[in-house]
């Protein structure tokens, strides 16, 4: 088939399979929709901040020793009370053999004191010797006693001193750096490992002075994490002064407990309660984000769509979205915007005219 009948059936063919002329406003209709309602919420200021870790410390040597193995590297989760590096113990083995025979001989000192003060008392009591005899002979149990508990005590010391070559981790968290490779001589205090926990995070925000009594009210904040999850700040700490250079309050806002898919030095927004307000919301599902452009989708009176530029505000606690312009109360969103933009495309593609 060519030539001008095939052209005539390839435009009857587009015409069959091309919503009618009252299938626009049929489909539209059956889109899913929510009218947009103004309700009183909670007033928030927002502001940047920086995620932390609330556990971050570095592990240092509290004996000295060579590095005979690290068991983890950085990048490593780490359980609480894993061994993180070991030590050699050679010399500290020696001092616990050695505090281990002062005792040995302490307390052989002390059977000695024991028998001597117990026949001085008896010769003292048929009063054979001296008063002072007696006292000297109760002197040196005395001093044996002594060296016994101190020779003990040097036990425990050496003993504790060997769990030093096996340095543990505090708590469960990623290795972040290391400070000593196998081989090298680690003295006391000397850095061995850095790391931090996940589970405990904290944002840290520069706040304006202005803004402060504000905060000081009301105590509420709340995370919102990069991708748009918010979460209710268990607790808020602020700082009693301001910084001089910048006039701003260093104010710590922690999350609550758990992994929530973001780390250390993400940038996340802190939306703090500062008053009641009231606000246009939608859902937030019905808005779109093309590229720097925020937009929803409306019906008009004709269950027509068309797409309107919004300006938003934070998400409520919620999960629904202010709309600071744009729409008015009562005006009708679509709750699915992939749908209603294949709809508001066909609405704008010219009516194809009848074949003659």
């Amino acid at each position: 088939m060519t030539g001008p009948l095939r052209g005539r059936h390839i435009v009857l063919a587009i015409l069959l399979c091309a919503p009618g002329p009252g299938a626009t406003a049929q489909e539209a209709a059956a889109l899913e929709s929510v009218a947009a309602t103004r309700e009183r919420v909670v007033r928030e200021v927002s502001f940047d901040g920086v995620l932390g870790a609330v556990n971050q410390s570095t592990v240092a040597a509290q004996t000295s020793g060579r590095v005979e193995e690290i068991a983890f590297d950085v990048g490593d989760h780490v359980q609480q009370g894993q061994v993180i590096v070991r030590l050699s113990d050679t010399e500290q083995r020696a001092r616990l053999s050695s505090a281990q025979a002062a005792v040995t001989e302490a307390r052989a000192r002390l059977a000695e004191a024991e028998l001597n003060h117990g026949r001085t008392r008896e010769i003292f009591d048929r009063g054979l010797v001296a008063r002072s005899a007696l006292d000297a002979a109760a002197a040196n149990l005395e001093s044996a006693q002594a060296r016994v508990a101190a020779a003990e005590a040097g036990v425990k010391e050496a003993r504790e001193g060997t769990t030093y070559t096996e340095v543990r981790a505090p708590y469960s968290g990623y290795v972040v750096q290391r400070h000593v490779e196998i081989g090298e001589t680690a003295t006391v205090g000397a850095p061995l490992m850095t790391g931090l926990s996940l589970e405990h995070l904290r944002a840290e925000v520069e706040v304006p002075q202005s803004y402060i009594s504000a905060l000081r009210e009301h105590r509420r904040a709340r995370i919102v994490l990069p991708g748009g999850k918010a979460l209710e700040a268990t607790d808020m700490r602020l700082p009693p002064n301001a910084d001089p250079a910048t006039h701003t309050f260093r104010v710590l806002v922690t999350l609550p407990a758990g992994d929530h898919g973001v780390f250390p030095g993400t940038l996340v927004k802190v939306a703090f309660a500062s008053g009641e307000e009231e606000r246009v919301l939608v859902p937030a599902s019905a808005v779109v984000q093309r590229s720097e452009v925020t937009g929803v989708y409306v019906f008009d009176e004709q269950d027509r769509v068309s797409f309107r530029y919004v300006r938003i505000g934070t998400p409520t606690a919620d999960a629904r979205i202010p709309v600071l312009a744009g729409i008015a109360a009562g005006e009708r969103v679509a709750v699915d915007p992939i749908a209603a933009g294949i709809r508001y495309k066909q609405q704008a593609m010219p009516e194809t005219a009848p074949v003659p």
